[in-house]
């Protein structure tokens, strides 16, 4: 199986300028699944609630979604996306997994960040995982990283590879994804954005790039540079992610021990 990552510089707003960079990228993947990052069609730094309503898009009837249906499918490939949200008033930080078939599932963001809780509600989905048939794909967006909870649940869940949709200011979430994997042995796709950010007077954002592909083992298969725009695709096998055994008498999920790890 054959995933990847594409880390680029979203324009602010301007989501047809956006998907047309993603369209005319993904046309060079040869690749069974793709992730981009968080908010990859929008930008990041909003001003007010009303900007963040504004490009807000419905899933799946939104032309985004539409738009990444058509790349996926003539493309064969699964995509996992991170945009802004509509539902009802509310308004969510989500990634979107879909394939040739459709759109398969939605993740709604847990762990908000900053003034993201100022425009969007906490996610109400949980940690889904779902079945593409080579894989069992985990989702979860960027700050959710923070949380060993995130990972850990998609692990308990079956997951085999986290697709991980990020738009990463702090420098520490690389290094930690490594840990992510090795504790729970999944790969996991990061896939960050480049460039900054600095609109309404409010403090520069720069962001951090180093998409990285990680193994069940911590290896590091893939990592981007920090400041330029990347596909980065390598082959996995999804099977791997299925040995939960560290040696013959430790089986990582099995040896765990629930009772004990109440805070009461």
């Amino acid at each position: 199986m054959r995933v990847g990552y594409l880390q680029f510089n979203p324009i602010f707003g301007e989501t047809k300028q956006n998907l047309d960079f993603v369209a005319e990228r993904v046309r060079r993947a040869e690749c069974d699944l793709l992730v981009l990052p968080e908010l990859f069609n929008t930008g990041y730094q909003f001003i007010s609630a009303e900007e963040a309503t504004s490009l807000a898009e419905d899933i799946p009837t939104g032309p985004t979604t539409a738009r990444l249906l058509q790349l996926a499918v003539n493309g064969r490939m699964h995509i996992v996306a991170g945009l802004a949200e509509r539902v009802e008033r509310r308004i969510y930080n989500s990634a979107v997994l879909l394939g040739p078939s459709g759109v398969i599932g939605v993740y709604r963001k847990t762990h908000l960040y900053d003034e993201e809780t100022l425009w969007f509600t906490p996610g109400d989905t949980g940690f889904p995982v779902y079945d593409i048939g080579s894989a069992r794909i985990g989702l979860m967006i960027c700050f959710d990283w923070f949380y060993p909870e995130a990972a850990r649940t998609l692990a308990l869940k079956g997951a085999d590879i986290v697709a991980h949709p990020s738009n990463l200011v702090l420098p520490h979430c690389p290094d930690a994804m490594i840990i992510r994997c090795l504790e729970n042995r999944v790969f996991a796709v990061t896939c960050n954005r480049i460039g900054s950010e600095e609109r309404g007077g409010k403090s520069k954002l720069s962001f951090i790039g180093t998409s990285e592909i990680v193994s069940p083992t911590g290896k590091i298969l893939k990592r981007a540079r920090g400041g330029q725009v990347e596909l980065g695709v390598v082959d996995i096998d999804p099977l791997e992610a299925r040995q939960k055994k560290i040696n013959s008498y430790n089986d990582l999920l099995a040896g765990r021990r629930p009772a004990h790890y109440s805070s009461g």
